[in-house]
C-alpha cells in the first residue's frame, strides 16, 4: 500500500521532495510512521526494503519489545523501537514532527500509555483501554485520561500518572501539538475539561483529550 508523497502526514520528519509514492503503515495509518520509512529515511540504518527484510528475518527489530515481521508495521508516538544494540523512544517535537530519541536499555523496557476508557468485565475486573489499542486488566483506581507506565516485558503497570495539577504533560493533537510543560490548572467547561499548561515560553489552554500526562 502506498501514498502520494504530497499527502504525507505533517508529523512525518521526511522531505517532501523524492519519489512520487511512499509506503504507508499496515494499520493505524492516521497516527503512525511505517517501519520502512523510519529505518530507511529517518534513521538511515538500512538502504532499502531488502535490507530491512533481512534485519527482520534475523530478528533484529522490536517495537515495544515485540519482534516485528512486517516492513510496514506502524510506529506511533511514545513507542519504543529497538534495533541491534540501540533503542529509541518516539516523541513529538515543538515543530509537530515525530523524533526518534535514543534511550538506554532500562528505559526501553517501559512505555507510558494514556488511558482512553475503562470497562468492568467479569468479577469486578477493570479493563483499561489504552492509547494505540492495547488493553490491560487492573483493580487499581485509574481514571480515563490518566496515564500508566507499563513494563513491556510482563505487561504489568509499574506506575499510575494521574492527570492533575503539577504533573508534566505533552500535547499530542491540535494546534499546540508538541508543547510540553507543567499542568497549572484544570478547568471544567460544561462537562469537558481544559488544562492550562505552562512552558518556559508560554501558557496554553488545551483540551484534556489532546494531551498525555508523562
Amino acid at each position: 500500500m502506498y501514498l502520494k508523497r504530497n499527502n504525507m502526514k505533517k508529523f512525518w520528519p521526511v522531505q517532501k521532495k523524492g519519489t512520487k509514492y511512499v509506503a504507508v503503515s499496515s494499520h493505524n495509518r492516521g497516527n503512525s510512521i511505517p517501519l520502512i520509512i523510519a529505518m530507511r529515511d529517518i534513521l538511515k540504518v538500512v538502504k532499502n526494503k531488502k535490507e530491512l527484510k533481512k534485519a527482520i528475518n534475523e530478528k533484529l527489530i522490536k517495537i515495544n519489545q515485540k519482534e516485528i515481521r512486517d516492513t510496514n508495521y506502524p510506529i506511533s508516538l511514545l513507542d519504543i523501537l529497538s534495533f541491534c544494540e540501540k533503542d529509541y523512544r518516539i516523541n513529538l517535537s515543538e515543530f509537530k514532527k515525530m523524533v526518534f530519541e535514543e534511550i538506554d536499555k532500562k528505559d526501553a523496557e517501559k512505555k507510558v500509555f494514556k488511558v482512553i476508557s475503562r470497562k468492568t468485565i467479569g468479577d469486578k475486573k477493570i479493563q483499561l483501554n489504552l492509547m494505540d489499542g492495547m488493553n490491560i486488566l487492573s483493580n487499581e483506581k485509574i481514571k480515563s485520561g490518566d496515564s500508566v507506565l507499563v513494563n513491556l516485558k510482563n505487561k504489568k503497570i509499574e506506575k499510575i500518572i494521574e492527570i492533575e495539577q503539577g504533573k508534566k504533560a505533552l500535547v499530542i493533537k491540535g494546534k499546540h501539538a508538541g508543547i510540553k510543560g507543567e499542568i497549572k490548572e484544570i478547568i471544567d467547561r460544561g462537562g469537558k475539561s481544559l488544562v492550562k499548561i505552562k512552558t518556559d515560553k508560554e501558557s496554553v489552554n488545551v483540551w484534556t483529550k489532546n494531551i498525555i500526562v508523562i
